[in-house]
């Protein structure tokens, strides 16, 4: 008995070390990278598109200029319910396969989470009542629950391994936007005290569970206006982050939109230059690109001044889109983009 304990504590000795190896040579390639330029990302690329949906080895992206985005978006809202489909009616066991995919062919990953709301069982939209997170920290009456859902959480992530059993490096986002008030752990549903304990009861949980090949990323939204001493209200700390993220859409004004990006940038890239962070757009875009111009005339100028290292804008579906596609005007700016030596698709970064 004595030595079987001994022997499985050995073995999860060397998993851990494994993965936590993984974790920093992921965070030295990004480095790497960042120096050739910055990738670009595009979020539930291969599963559905402006007229397709579910086919497999189908990408609006690799369509529309010939090569993958360079970093893949999944978001796991409802894994934690234990649901067979996320939010958008992905299958978890489809996700599983095409992020694996990505990885084998060289690409990087990067998860979200849309939690439901613990407390009333609504959507993470769900966000009337400012006790939903006090509720499931330590102590709360919906701990317990919550405790269930990082299980399943975890079942996931533990489940994404490469042919040789090894995990793979994720770039995990929880908790994103909480300067909105769009989410229930958003600015007006939490205090500063409650939203840094949210985000530690959940990072503390998955890295005791072995879970040391995720690369934290902690990402506000477009503010503008937001000064250092704003960012760090809610800031969980550089112990616990390792990307800086950004979540900007342009919904308002051209001229708004290029003000905002380029003050929050501005004062992200200097913070993660001081850190020693790495900086990126976690989300952005121009929903439906009502301008084909926008890539080249609108966004590059801006991301151009930055050392950023990646650009992720949201999904292609029939009802919204934000990537390029085959056929659309705006995929000739994108190519023009792609043409650039500061861009980089999977093909750059293998």
């Amino acid at each position: 008995m004595r030595q079987q304990l001994i022997i499985g504590i050995v073995m999860l000795t060397c998993t851990l070390t494994l993965n936590a190896q993984t974790r920093e040579k992921t965070l030295e390639r990004l480095r790497q990278l960042q120096v050739r330029g910055y990738m670009f990302g595009h979020q539930d690329d291969p599963f559905y598109g402006l007229t397709w949906e579910w086919e497999r080895g189908r990408s609006d992206v690799l369509e529309a200029c010939g090569d993958y985005p360079a970093v893949m978006g999944f978001d796991l809202g409802g894994i934690e319910m234990g649901d067979e489909k996320n939010l958008d009616s992905v299958p978890f066991t489809r996700i599983r396969e095409e992020l694996l995919a990505h990885v084998k062919r060289g690409g990087i990953v990067t998860v979200s989470w849309h939690p439901r709301n613990p407390l009333t069982g609504g959507t993470a939209w769900d966000n009337l009542d400012t006790t939903v997170v006090k509720s499931i920290l330590p102590g709360g009456k919906n701990h317990r629950k919550f405790l269930l859902w990082m299980k399943n959480v975890r079942n996931f992530l533990q489940s994404l391994t490469d042919e040789n059993g090894r995990a793979v490096p994720i770039i995990f986002r929880p908790w994103h936007e909480n300067n909105g008030a769009w989410f229930w752990w958003g600015k007006k549903q939490t205090t500063p005290e409650e939203y840094r304990a949210l985000w530690c009861m959940l990072q503390d949980y998955l890295l005791n569970e072995g879970l040391d090949n995720l690369l934290w990323s902690y990402s506000p939204n477009l503010d503008g206006n937001c000064t250092e001493a704003d960012f760090l209200v809610r800031y969980p700390g550089d112990d616990r982050v390792d990307i800086i993220g950004l979540d900007a859409y342009q919904w308002g004004s051209e001229q708004d939109f290029v003000q905002q990006l380029n003050a929050d940038l501005a004062m992200l890239c200097h913070y993660g230059e001081k850190s020693n962070r790495i900086v990126a757009l976690t989300e952005c875009g121009l929903k439906n690109l009502p301008d084909p111009t926008w890539w080249t005339r609108v966004l590059k100028p801006q991301i151009d001044k930055y050392p950023i290292s990646y650009f992720l804008v949201w999904r292609n579906a029939k009802h919204e889109f934000f990537g390029p596609a085959p056929g659309e005007k705006n995929a000739l700016y994108f190519n023009e983009m792609v043409r650039g030596k500061n861009m980089l698709m999977l093909k750059d970064i293998k």
